[in-house]
């Protein structure tokens, strides 16, 4: 993380290549001079708000793009310079400044996809766990939190485009990472990301011991109890062991009230409409195929708008075709 703004340029550079389009042609597109948009994509100038819109709505990214940008205020990048540059000095500014241009980061893929973010992404895992050895002090703490996030989340952008062996190797050290900063929302969450590979590769028996897994973890929230308890249902479910499955589907529905309060931010998706499709999935694997094309339904027509085109999405979309074709 040399740059904050060169990894907004990596970005964006890799969502253009992504969509096949130059930075002559987006410049173009955009009303741009092209030389300005070269530069701010080399990390040699910061985005104006207007050229960040301007992307924003070019790579149809729901103000994501917009949202990065500002998470990349002078202030916060050179809080970032000065914790790089003295690490055993970082403070609790610099480690909010990594968190806010994380968050962003993560709300970026669910309009970008994960391709263009690897690259970028996996530089700064690497200064920000670098970081963390070196930091000395009170906010050392937090920075541990926000490197297990960090590494966490590469670990779902491997998942998501099927880097399996890349994304195992990243989830197990978030796991370790969050248990030295003592998380139980960021230890839950690798897990949970881990059951999601496997459901990926079509290994039940892995769905349901990884997503058992997270559903036990302590500390975890009952938002990501709740979902976890629904994964796992499906995992059983789909290796016939029905009578488990409908245990933790009860379970599940017995968090519903707890699971309203505000989710932690490793896992800020986990709204009330969205548990809706990981009961869908547990539905349609005990062959439930009305009550999974229900919660299918509403699960994907409640999406706010900047996950509405996420890939991630897609696998929802085709459980309900399923659901619906077998109704």
């Amino acid at each position: 993380m040399s740059s904050a703004g060169g990894d907004f340029g990596r970005r964006v550079a890799a969502a253009l290549r992504e969509r096949k389009l130059s930075i002559r042609a987006a410049a173009r597109m955009m009303n741009y001079d092209h030389s300005f948009l070269s530069r701010v994509i080399a990390g040699k100038q910061v985005p104006s708000p207007q050229l960040a819109e301007a992307l924003d709505r070019l790579l149809n990214a729901e103000g994501t793009i917009v949202e990065l940008a500002v998470s990349l205020t002078e202030d916060n990048r050179d809080r970032i310079a000065r914790a790089i540059t003295n690490p055993t000095r970082v403070d609790r500014k610099a480690v909010d400044a990594l968190a806010g241009v994380l968050a962003a980061q993560r709300r970026a893929d669910d309009a970008l996809g994960p391709v263009p973010m690897i690259a970028a992404t996996e530089a700064q895992m690497t200064t920000v766990t670098g970081l963390l050895r070196e930091a000395r002090g009170p906010a050392r703490d937090g920075l541990a939190e926000v490197a297990a996030e960090y590494v966490q989340f590469g670990g779902w952008l491997h998942a998501s485009a099927r880097s399996d062996a890349r994304a195992v190797v990243l989830l197990n050290e978030a796991a370790e990472l969050a248990d030295e900063a003592d998380s139980g929302p960021l230890a839950a969450q690798a897990l949970n990301f881990k059951g999601y590979l496997a459901r990926r590769q079509g290994k039940p028996r892995a769905v349901a011991r990884w997503f058992s897994a997270a559903y036990y973890t302590p500390g975890a929230h009952p938002a990501q109890r709740m979902g976890d308890a629904a994964q796992a249902a499906q995992g059983y479910a789909e290796l016939g062991k029905t009578e488990d499955a409908r245990r933790l589907l009860d379970e599940a529905a017995n968090l519903a009230d707890a699971a309203r309060d505000q989710p932690p931010g490793t896992a800020y998706w986990l709204t009330p409409t969205f548990q809706r499709l990981n009961l869908g999935l547990a539905h349609l694997g005990l062959g439930e195929f009305s009550e999974a094309a229900e919660h299918l339904r509403a699960g994907l027509d409640g999406l706010p708008a900047d996950q509405q085109s996420a890939e991630w999405r897609v696998e929802y979309q085709d459980a309900l075709d399923r659901a619906e074709a077998q109704r």
